[in-house]
């Protein structure tokens, strides 16, 4: 099927699950800087794979793989001089996997934490980022139906990434990651209304949550919806707790990996998911952790 008639997916929307824990799980080996970026020189055909199964489920948005497309990661690796031809590998294999789709598929362009996910201490100044994101975002810009700047863990961070992003003229969602405390707040400790006030000033039409706890969602879901967004919601990993000092930045984190729960099977996430979208959101989804399955739950159970 060809690009969808409509540059923006329905409300309510159904994002896909996790690319990286997904890919482990299907035997590729991720453990480096870029992470599952890496798949895109090993393994593109299992990144294909992993879209199709997520549409198959039931997916309405897929996500580009280029959550560790980041020159800084590429360089600790030696590919550094790959940046352009990856972001442009993880666009093609999304729009063959969407072509491929009996029913309309909406791309959404990953735009990443560039100094290491989680952490708000590490983040870098506007001037040294905001750059870099707008030559990742021209990149993708002609590929994706829209820009997804997820996993940010402070204000500052989400305001440099959509502000690039938006210079591109696609509409843009931002997505923060939440505190391990269940507060709502973000991992820098800003509240959500915090991080909605600093992206006043750009056309941000979705804001969201992600790749936290999904208690931490449902916490935070009341300050997201008073935002005003359009498109509002969350995808929740299924990770046991983060350590404040871990990041998918530091190649030894990454190594010593993050443990799964055990209560986040497909009906369990199910739950949580439900009551985001009974108490008013609409987008929902999940992020690392999350699979197929995971998503054919929701599919079946949203009631849309």
């Amino acid at each position: 099927m060809a690009a969808p008639s409509s540059p923006m997916p329905p409300v309510p929307a159904l994002l896909d699950g996790g690319m990286g824990r997904e890919l482990r799980f299907r035997g590729i080996d991720i453990l480096t800087p870029s992470w599952s970026a890496a798949a895109l020189i090993s393994a593109p055909e299992v990144v294909r794979a992993v879209h199709d199964d997520y549409i198959a489920a039931g997916a309405e948005i897929i996500t580009t793989n280029t959550y560790g497309v980041v020159r800084q990661a590429l360089a600790e690796e030696g590919i550094e001089h790959r940046f352009r031809e990856m972001n442009e590998v993880a666009c093609r294999i999304a729009r063959e996997a969407r072509d491929a789709s009996p029913r309309p598929v909406w791309i959404a362009g990953s735009l990443p934490p560039l100094n290491g996910s989680y952490r708000a201490d590490l983040v870098l100044p506007r001037e040294t980022i905001e750059p870099l994101y707008r030559e990742q975002a021209a990149i993708l810009a002609p590929h994706v139906d829209f820009f997804l700047c997820e996993t940010m863990a402070s204000a500052a961070e989400g305001l440099a990434a959509a502000a690039a992003a938006c210079a591109t003229g696609k509409p843009v969602w931002v997505s923060f990651t939440l505190h391990e405390d269940r507060s709502g707040r973000l991992r820098s400790g800003e509240t959500i209304a915090d991080a909605a006030r600093a992206l006043d000033d750009l056309p941000v039409s979705g804001l969201l949550a992600n790749c936290c706890a999904p208690e931490s969602i449902s916490a935070a879901l009341p300050a997201l919806l008073a935002a005003g967004k359009r498109w509002t919601g969350g995808y929740a990993n299924t990770f046991e707790p983060v350590p404040e000092s871990w990041s998918l930045g530091d190649e030894d984190a990454a190594r010593r990996s993050l443990g799964l729960r055990e209560d986040l099977d497909p009906g369990a996430y199910l739950t949580h998911a439900r009551q985001w979208w009974q108490a008013g959101a609409t987008v929902v989804g999940g992020c690392c952790g999350t699979r197929p399955a995971h998503i054919a739950a929701i599919a079946a159970a949203w009631d849309r």
